[in-house]
């Protein structure tokens, strides 16, 4: 029988060898060359981080909040290089989940009995 930790080792390099996950290395490293796409993509990625604490500390998004988070998402969605690489993480994470819901098999099946 094989050992489910070399399966997943092997897993993880297969899925660094994808096109998928290739394109998205690009297009990040696409976006760490041009220091304005890097900096509004850190600061959406601190902010995103931000609102996460809040939520699990149960604490309420703020209008303040609300208003940085649209002001964000705008810049990010403008800026092509941020856009092209979340379109690639987007279907790098497809690929992802659906590994996911076939791991997640035997339980799903478990408990459907």
């Amino acid at each position: 029988m094989a050992n489910i930790y070399d399966t997943a080792n092997q897993l993880e390099r297969e899925l660094r060898e994808m096109k998928e996950f290739k394109e998205l290395t690009e297009a990040y490293g696409e976006v760490q060359a041009d220091e304005a796409a890097h900096t509004l993509f850190k600061e959406f990625q601190a902010f995103q981080q931000e609102l996460q604490e809040k939520q699990m500390r149960g604490e309420e998004f703020s209008e303040a909040d609300a208003e940085k988070a649209q002001q964000l998402a705008t810049e990010v969605q403008n800026t092509a290089l941020i856009s092209k690489m979340m379109e690639k993480e987007q279907a790098f994470s497809m690929i992802v989940n659906d590994l996911n819901r076939i791991i997640m098999t035997p339980i799903r099946d478990l408990y459907s009995n």
